[in-house]
């Protein structure tokens, strides 16, 4: 996620839970035996559900920007038991539950449970170790937490760490990611967008179908949907990649900036190895109804979401996220790390390729500035701690860390632990300690010291780990 932050105010402000509304449908006895609410992660112990795995997500949803209180959703989500299941929660915010069903047969029960559980209980237990189906129809206001409507009387999904309870019922954690297939209709003169590549469309009775496949598994939070009357273009990489960019009435269309798209795509590729992902491009959407309403941009999969223009700085940003982030997904919200460090440090990659020399103008004059400022260096990069996984110390403190890790290995090392990575990891999730290793055996070197001051370290590191190789040279 890229945003225009103040740098001497980095925190990002805690979300705010909403209360989830709906009546008790059934009681189930204590000893059921049950996925466990909650997928165990320290900051999020509610997410998720410990019970099943999801392979596949089949979203279905009916939208009229005319009625912007109520989307229609039918969605159903292919999952492997990991326990008998008597019960099992699936994570959804607000609407109405009209319908549930557990492999084609009508749940005996479900009821809401706390902020965002949907507890079903089948008519007969799940085996473990089956796959299973279950189908869910609902219908009512989307959640604004990711649910965002349009001046233009459209709407968007995006939202970190949460989004995806906004508009279908999931299991709602980075660690379990799955495939998915969105089917949107809206009205015929407008078009909906999401993830991957395009299905065919259809139109009946004025309204038009719209139809979206992601065939890599994706975390919950980075599935979108976006509806507007879009300008779309089309293009591809020099690797032949689709590139589909969607403009919002509002939004600025600029054709050097689209350009420029195409290669930041190939330059990163060269950097981290290939595109992870069967489509690339962007959605930019207008201004929201709501001031503030929404990330800046988001790293919505395969097609990332900017609010109202693209410029290469977000560009660069967001899309490094294809890989670090989006492919390799971290482990659970402790590791923001995996993605963010990666994402920003890109940035002065990518200032380092139009002719910036980043030992002087970027990370000597960085450090310098926060020098004296305990706050900064006082985040973990590791770990952070409940309310600071997306601290700003993330992006400035991590993007440092890394070009000094990279002044400590060398440029071989570096670049080659970097491609190690995201091919080992693809599609997968991975923490951060899991690289600190694969930097250490990549290049031979005894990096315990130098991650324990950068990473888990709460003061500016020892000078040895601050101007390590070329930063330690005079500035000119």
């Amino acid at each position: 996620m890229y945003r225009l932050l103040n740098r001497r105010r980095r925190t990002v402000a805690a979300l705010v839970a909403a209360v989830v509304s709906g009546s008790v449908l059934a009681t189930v006895p204590a000893s059921a035996a049950i996925g466990g609410p909650g997928l165990g992660d320290p900051y999020f112990p509610d997410d998720g559900n410990s019970g099943y795995d999801v392979s596949h997500y089949d979203v279905r949803i009916s939208y009229d920007p005319a009625h912007t209180d109520r989307l229609d959703g039918d969605t159903t989500v292919t999952a492997r038991a990991l326990t008998r299941l008597d019960r099992f929660s699936l994570d959804l915010k607000g609407f109405t539950v009209a319908s549930v069903k557990v492999n084609g047969a009508p749940a005996k029960a479900f009821s809401r449970s706390g902020a965002h559980e949907l507890v079903i209980t089948p008519a007969r237990p799940v085996a473990k170790g089956s796959t299973f189906e279950v189908r869910v129809e609902y219908a009512g206001r989307p959640d604004p937490e990711g649910w965002h409507t349009l001046e233009t009387g459209g709407a968007n999904v995006s939202g970190e760490p949460h989004s995806a309870t906004s508009w279908y019922p999931s299991n709602d954690h980075p660690s379990d990611k799955a495939t998915f297939a969105l089917t949107a209709t809206v009205p015929d003169d407008w078009t909906a967008i999401g993830n991957g590549l395009p299905g065919p469309e259809s139109v009946k009775d004025g309204r038009r179908t719209f139809r979206w496949f992601e065939d890599r598994p994706m975390a919950t939070y980075l599935s979108t949907v976006a509806i507007d009357r879009f300008t779309v273009h089309r293009g591809r990489t020099a690797a032949g990649t689709p590139v589909i960019t969607a403009y919002s009435p509002d939004a600025v269309i600029d054709a050097e900036a689209e350009a420029q798209q195409t290669e930041i795509l190939d330059f990163l590729a060269a950097k981290f190895g290939p595109y992870p992902f069967s489509s690339a491009g962007a959605i930019v959407v207008g201004a929201s109804k709501e001031p503030n309403d929404g990330p800046l941009a988001l790293e919505t999969q395969s097609r990332p979401t900017y609010g109202s223009m693209l410029f290469d700085a977000s560009m660069v940003h967001e899309n490094t996220h294809q890989w670090f982030g989006d492919s390799v997904s971290f482990k659970d919200w402790r590791d923001g790390c995996v993605a963010e460090c990666f994402a920003q440090y890109a940035g002065q990659l990518w200032e380092e390729h139009k002719g910036a020399d980043l030992d002087q103008d970027y990370y000597r004059s960085e450090v310098e500035e926060y020098r004296n400022d305990p706050s900064f260096w006082s985040v973990k990069l590791y770990d952070p701690g409940p309310g600071k996984e997306l601290d700003g110390a993330l992006y400035f403190k991590g993007s440092l860390m890394l070009h000094a890790l990279r002044r400590t290995v060398g440029d071989e090392a570096f670049f080659r632990t970097l491609r190690t990575w995201t091919r080992d990891h693809a599609y997968g999730n991975a923490s951060f300690r899991q690289f600190e290793a694969l930097a250490a055996k990549v290049s031979g070197k005894d990096l315990k010291g130098f991650f324990a001051a950068w990473v888990d370290g709460t003061v500016i590191p020892p000078r040895k780990y601050l101007y390590p190789g070329t930063l330690g040279t005079p500035a000119r």
